[in-house]
């Protein structure tokens, strides 16, 4: 794994928290984008090397809505920049780890996607990114 690329916030409303979390980092939201697949509205900033996602769902029934309904507002799942995603989710596959996916699946921000379950990570979601070639 490269680095941190990003930490994901759930959020009630976009809305509201944009100018929130403007005020907080001193930073402008730079990129707003829908993930159909994922059922959720990102909203990025850049602070120094590593990214904030903002995350609001588009369905009542989607996973950030769930979040939200169990644990509140915060913090959703930590993401690491990979080079090779294929290659980490073999490498955590027979390390033991289980995926929440089988391939990489598309994400925001141009970049493939993979979720490690938190049972394997003491409660973390991680995330696996990689910027699409």
């Amino acid at each position: 794994m490269q680095n941190v690329e990003h930490i994901g916030i759930a959020v009630k409303s976009l809305d509201v928290s944009i100018p929130l979390y403007e005020v907080l980092l001193n930073a402008p939201c730079y990129k707003t984008e829908t993930v159909e697949s994922e059922k959720v509205a990102t909203a990025f900033f850049k602070t120094g090397p590593t990214k904030i996602e903002l995350l609001e769902s588009t369905d009542p029934n989607g996973v950030i809505s769930k979040f939200i309904e169990k644990k509140g507002e915060g913090i959703h799942h930590i993401a690491f920049g990979v080079t090779d995603i294929e290659a980490e989710m073999k490498r955590l596959r027979e390390a033991g780890f289980t995926l929440l996916n089988e391939t990489p699946k598309q994400g925001a921000d141009n970049k493939l996607v993979c979720f490690v379950h938190p049972k394997n990570t003491n409660g973390v979601l991680v995330e696996l990114c990689m910027e699409k070639p």
